[in-house]
């Protein structure tokens, strides 16, 4: 990710910008991915914090499931009711372009935060979506490298493994999958890397899957679980096999469920994104932009490794999802 912050400085600098200035009665709407995740409802709460800060109002507005059918009347509501500015994680990189592009043609200025669209290079002339002001997420190429070197420590740096994903088209989730797989080839040539198994976040179908690469393989080393109900899914499908001991899970995202099957030993570990950071410069950056401050075009947050050796630890707690 080009012109990547990571430190907090340039949120305190808005946050003292901000209160030096008076105080502005701005709304903005936070547009997440799905209401019910774990992952979302965390990033609110930097969201309301970075509100709280500013003295404004965000909103909290979307559908219960990922899916852009669903997100854009959200949307459209939302743009309707004539926002200051709009925080969005669209559902799909290319069929929520245009749905945004009436925001921005109605004036309000749109910030992706987790997800893109279009290619997610913002402001540079190029592409049907370069019009959001700035994308606030995770490196999520290198948490797929993260992920994909915590798998080959686990098996020896040999073996056969997969991954488990959503569906083609979610640009968070397919950057974790190419991370994984561009460092298993550059890195573990005596890794093999299996089909991907794609399932429309449906854990029982990640489950079913995981049963069947195991009837073609039945040496399967590992799955690398690329969101949520991935993981869960793979994990299942790894317990009801009886292959608990076998197989190594990893997981990307961290809500409760996750840690508490790391602490079983159902999963090995998880890549923990900072949604909540991602909510507070998301607003904090909206704030800059309605004030008239100028932008950089794209924040990065980190990641957190939660795994046996330190998932107790009151340190890790914090990277756990709220539910």
């Amino acid at each position: 990710m080009k012109n990547l912050i990571t430190s907090l400085a340039f949120a305190a600098a808005l946050g003292t910008a901000g209160a030096a200035q008076a105080q502005e009665d701005f709304t903005i709407t936070l547009v997440p991915g799905l209401t019910t995740d774990a992952f979302y409802i965390t990033m609110n709460r930097g969201a309301q914090a970075a509100a709280e800060a500013l003295g404004i109002t965000v909103d909290f507005q979307g559908a219960e499931e990922f899916d852009p059918v669903l997100q854009t009347p959200v949307l459209d509501a939302v743009i309707g009711r004539g926002p200051d500015a709009i925080l969005v994680a669209p559902t799909d990189s290319t069929q929520m372009i245009e749905p945004l592009r009436r925001a921005a043609d109605a004036g309000i200025p749109v910030i992706t935060v987790d997800t893109f669209i279009d290619d997610g290079k913002y402001q540079d002339g190029a592409g049907d979506g370069d019009f959001p002001l700035s994308y606030i997420a995770s490196d999520n190429i290198g948490g797929g490298r993260m992920a994909a070197r915590s798998m080959a420590e686990a098996i020896g740096g040999k073996g056969k493994v997969y991954v488990s994903n959503v569906r083609p088209g979610i640009s968070t989730t397919d950057q974790r999958e190419e991370g994984f797989k561009a460092e298993m080839a550059e890195n573990y040539p005596d890794i093999e890397v299996l089909e991907t198994q794609y399932n429309e976040n449906d854990a029982s179908l990640a489950a079913s899957q995981f049963q069947a690469v195991l009837a073609r393989n039945p040496d399967i080393a590992g799955v690398f679980g690329a969101n949520l109900f991935s993981a869960l899914g793979a994990g299942n499908g790894v317990e009801s096999a009886g292959k608990a001991e076998d197989v190594t899970v990893i997981a990307f995202d961290a809500p409760s469920s996750i840690v508490n099957n790391i602490s079983s030993g159902l999963v090995d570990a998880a890549i923990a994104q900072h949604p909540a950071e991602i909510g507070y410069y998301g607003v904090m950056t909206a704030y800059a932009a309605l004030t008239g401050q100028s932008v950089p075009t794209s924040i990065g947050t980190g990641f957190t490794v939660i795994n046996a050796d330190n998932v107790n630890d009151d340190e890790i707690a914090k990277f756990i999802y709220a539910e």
